[in-house]
């Protein structure tokens, strides 16, 4: 389930997902995942992120209905959400070669 009032804050603030993903802290495609509902907001980020906008959890919050059938990722969904998997996956192996390198210099 999308979380139309969390973007709606956001996008109001004038933050961009990646100041928000700093703040969880997460990759910013993962931060997109969980404001367009694939991913749960746990708790915890709940709070971070209301803090970060300075407003009650209970602004922004929106309950996630994963149970419910016709939230389930499907479909194109599905091969979008796998593609965005691969991309992300991509990017953390280039980073951990860069990473290695460092270490080895």
């Amino acid at each position: 389930m999308k979380k139309a009032k969390l973007r709606a804050i956001r996008k109001q603030k004038g933050y961009s997902q990646q100041q928000v993903a700093d703040i969880i802290p997460t990759e910013v495609s993962n931060y997109s995942r969980k404001e367009n509902g694939y991913i749960k907001i746990t708790k915890n980020e709940w709070e971070k992120i209301a803090l970060f906008f300075n407003v009650p959890v209970e602004e922004i919050y929106e309950a996630d209905y994963t149970s419910h059938p016709s939230n389930e990722i499907s479909g194109e969904n599905m091969h979008t959400y796998i593609s965005q998997l691969e991309k992300e996956n991509i990017a953390l192996l280039e980073k951990i070669e860069i990473l290695k390198n460092i270490i080895n210099h």
